[in-house]
């Protein structure tokens, strides 16, 4: 029997209630089937470790995942830390460190979940959103001078490499090639971003000759809001910089109802290190421990993980058991206009998965 080593960091907030709920119905899924099993290994990382040691990850913290198969994050994020120090010292080091350079944010509207675009039919709203994980933006380039003069400066420049557009370009690509639309949009700024954007826009233009079975268009990130609230069924795989996909990613997940059902995965398609998944919500500390928080996201980012590890059934199998749940109003948390919690929401998921199929 096949099994398989998973990493469990919770971080901060609400994380730390959800990956517990994710490992509980992975647990499930695993003890249901009987054909693999998990090893999971917990890591304390986050704000409580940096109050203690300093720093959010130990300094040889990527050896210690470097051998798993897996790794579920919970949340990055604690209102008594800077917010470039989280997410810097922890989800931004492991996903450039494992050059986790693909991050895959699928959003639909779930079974019971009434989203805000009344107009839309859940068949209209069926997206993925490919965000380029590793360079542009959030490389990390940049600097401050003079601090507190008149003359302070400060820089964010955002790198684009031709490798790195590229790769992403042709990971997007083969993702749309492998849905049933094969439509692909292809996300820009390149009308005053004259330089790396416009960059951006040859390189997707000379990969699309690989695809020629793949439809694409281009639009312009903030074009792109629009067409997402009135055009949803025009898209239905986006790539973009990792700025423009962050941003486009949680208007997403609030058209499908809530971003506390919203996966993602930053993924390494070579596989040459562990790819990390986990919910796009944050640490949330304002409903932390009250056992409130909505773990669908959770349970969907394991989807994502079983699918990564090629358990493709056991995958549909849990996503069919997350659409029974949301079905079922009684089991809506706050964030969807319930009531439920975090335990009958995961005990509800965990009872779906143990009955005879």
């Amino acid at each position: 029997m096949k099994t398989y080593k998973i990493a469990c960091i919770p971080g901060d907030g609400i994380g730390k209630e959800v990956v517990p709920a994710g490992r509980t119905v992975l647990e499930a899924l695993a003890r249901s089937r009987g054909d693999f099993a998990f090893e999971f290994t917990s890591f304390g990382w986050g704000g409580d470790w940096y109050r203690a040691q300093g720093e959010m990850m130990p300094a040889d913290g990527l050896d210690a995942l470097r051998g798993m198969d897996a790794i579920l994050f919970g949340s990055a994020g604690d209102p008594h830390i800077p917010d470039h120090i989280t997410l810097w010292g922890l989800r931004l080091k492991i996903c450039q460190g494992f050059d986790q350079y693909a991050n895959v944010r699928p959003t639909r509207i779930l079974p019971g979940i009434d989203g805000p675009l009344k107009r839309c039919a859940p068949k209209d709203l069926d997206w993925v959103i490919v965000r380029e994980n590793s360079e542009g933006e959030y490389a990390g380039v940049g600097g401050r001078a003079h601090q507190g003069h008149p003359i302070e400066v400060a820089t964010d420049v955002s790198m684009m490499t031709r490798a790195g557009v590229e790769r992403i370009m042709r990971f997007a690509f083969r993702l749309a090639e492998a849905r049933p639309r094969k439509l692909l949009t292809v996300v820009t700024k390149s009308n005053a971003q004259r330089h790396a954007m416009v960059m951006w826009d040859e390189i997707a233009l000379q990969i699309s000759r690989e695809f020629p079975h793949v439809k694409w268009d281009k639009e312009l990130v903030d074009a792109c809001t629009a067409r997402m609230v009135n055009r949803p069924a025009s898209l239905d795989t986006l790539v973009a910089t990792n700025l423009h996909a962050d941003i486009l990613s949680d208007l997403a997940a609030a058209l499908a109802g809530s971003l506390g059902i919203a996966p993602t995965g930053n993924i390494d398609p070579e596989r040459r290190y562990p790819s990390m998944f986990e919910p796009i919500h944050g640490s949330a500390f304002d409903i932390m421990g009250k056992g409130l928080a909505n773990p669908v996201g959770t349970f969907w980012s394991c989807v994502m993980l079983l699918e990564h590890l090629g358990e493709v059934a056991a995958a549909q199998r849990l996503m069919k058991a997350i659409e029974a749940i949301t079905a079922d109003t009684r089991l809506h948390t706050g964030d969807l206009g319930g009531t439920a919690t975090t335990a009958q929401v995961t005990a509800a998921v965990c009872e779906y998965l143990v009955r005879p199929h």
